[in-house]
């Protein structure tokens, strides 16, 4: 073994101290990098929340949204993420819930259907970066921009997760100072009144929903690399909840702004982009050139976010034997290397798509995702009810039950809204996800490509260490389990031989 590779031993998963106790020499990220990273992986700053006033018909519709949506469905969403992603300390995050809850084969499709969500999400960032620089560039041109732009943050990804962590805290103080200074010039101009304005005929259910969807999703997606947190158990629920605090604001306060500052009658000309229109009006060219480059900053933290969590999840879906070792082989640097080129490469051929289908798509695969989560967090309730969870929502089964009902309304809504076009592609995708497990399966049976695997050991605990959860079927690498100190006893897990 190489100086600097990892062993890794099949976790017990659940287990706080897993991946958080691997190399000291790879930086863990702690709390702060880790709400940048959320704030990223959902929102990144009010861009591209525009859509949502013109196809809500007006400001009201949109205002409400990002006030009464965050508390049915972000709230709840971020609520089980925290709970799932602090008892489940690995890469992988939801693939792990979902196989621990239903076995491999679904945990593989919840892979499958969020990796080729986030694909698709983060194939939107460098459409957007160009679409607030530039209209004008020809196709050719803009296909290599978009390459370029594309080969050039996925290198900083390569780069470490602690540099995209940390430079994601940059990236959101520059990515929405310009919307403080938008809103204090907009105070005197304000007329609350516009706010309350609807126009029924200009409405589109679909569009609104879409977008209001897209920008409050993806609350889950930084458990996948969990295993690079710095004390998991209590970084995740204290980062997700200050990341829900931090999108809201976002959200609410430039809208509030822009919308209460703005003639009404332009209601119809708030599309991608239009903040900087809004800026332009409001302060002048400087404020607008301000807005533009904090979108093209927004965008590159929206797309390191997402590649890191699409990457690493790729990662702990090859430490459990769900996909070739290759996958799982990490660079100097700690990043998973082929994992991150992969998905570079589906970011390429996706972005060729128009904004609009991405966002229907990926919001489509997304939401089948979830409706898996939520019933993995009702199942494990019930089936785990001793799983050590370092943070839990206090509620009983019955409560989790109901905390469910409102963002499950939801993403029926959603799904029910999709068009024909976006049902056939789904459902290839779907039926290509449920071929590709048993192309996988076979592979590994008939080894023909190296896989990732293990026998299961016997791991010696004491009454007060963390009791974790064995995927069933499910194989993993090589590492030390070691329990975190305990205060009143001094005791901890014996060291896997």
């Amino acid at each position: 073994m190489g100086e600097g590779e990892e062993v890794v031993e099949e976790s017990p998963v659940g287990a706080t101290a897993t991946s958080a106790t691997k190399s000291p020499s790879r930086p863990r990220l702690s709390v702060l990098p880790l709400i940048a990273l959320i704030f990223y992986d959902v929102s990144g700053g009010p861009f591209g929340v525009e859509d949502s006033v013109r196809a809500g018909g007006g400001p009201l519709l949109a205002l409400l949204g990002f006030i009464v949506l965050p508390i049915f469905w972000s709230l709840p969403e971020a609520l089980i993420t925290a709970e799932l992603a602090a008892s489940f300390p690995e890469n992988g995050g939801y693939v792990i819930w979902i196989s621990s809850a239903f076995g491999p084969f679904w945990g593989f499709q919840e892979g499958f259907w969020k990796w080729a969500s986030g694909t698709l999400d983060n194939a939107l960032y460098p459409v957007l970066f160009l679409d607030y620089i530039s209209h004008s560039l020809s196709f050719f041109a803009r296909f290599f921009s978009l390459v370029f732009l594309t080969a050039a943050l996925t290198y900083l990804n390569y780069r470490g997760l602690h540099l995209v962590g940390m430079s994601a805290i940059a990236l959101t103080a520059f990515s929405l100072s310009p919307f403080i200074a938008m809103t204090f010039l907009a105070i005197p101009r304000i007329r609350p009144n516009r706010w309350i304005k609807f126009d029924r005929k200009r409405l589109d259910l679909r569009a609104y929903f879409n977008s209001m969807f897209w920008n409050l999703n993806y609350w889950d997606k930084a458990s996948t690399l969990a295993g690079e947190v710095e004390d998991p158990g209590r970084s995740f629920p204290k980062a997700i909840f200050g990341a829900v605090i931090l999108v809201v604001v976002s959200y609410t306060v430039p809208l509030l702004a822009g919308t209460g500052a703005l003639d009404e009658a332009k209601t119809g000309e708030w599309t991608d982009g239009y903040f900087a229109q809004v800026g332009l009006e409001i302060g002048g060219r400087w404020l607008q050139l301000w807005i533009q480059a904090a979108a093209a900053m927004s965008n590159m933290g929206l797309f390191e976010a997402e590649m890191s969590s699409d990457s690493f999840q790729l990662l702990g879906m090859s430490e459990m034997g769900m996909l070739p070792a290759i996958f799982a082989k990490r660079s100097k640097y700690g990043t998973p290397t082929y994992s991150i080129l992969l998905s570079a490469t589906g970011v390429i051929i996706l972005s060729c798509m128009s904004f609009q289908e991405i966002i229907e798509f990926l919001n489509f695969l997304y939401a089948l995702g979830m409706l898996l989560e939520f019933a993995a967090f009702i199942k494990l309730r019930i089936k785990k009810p001793d799983l050590y969870r370092p943070y839990k929502i206090p509620v009983n089964t019955i409560g989790a039950v109901i905390i469910c009902i409102p963002p499950t309304v939801l993403l029926v809504v959603v799904m029910c809204l999709a068009s024909t076009r976006t049902l056939v592609v789904t459902g290839c995708v779907m039926i290509f996800g449920f071929l590709l497990y048993f192309v996988i399966e076979k592979l590994k049976e008939k080894k023909w490509v190296e896989f990732i695997t293990t026998s299961l050991e016997k791991v010696e605990i004491d009454e007060e260490a963390f009791v974790g959860l064995l995927l069933e079927g499910s194989s993993v690498r090589k590492e030390e389990v070691l329990q975190e100190d305990n205060e009143s006893s001094g005791e901890g897990i014996t060291k896997i031989e």
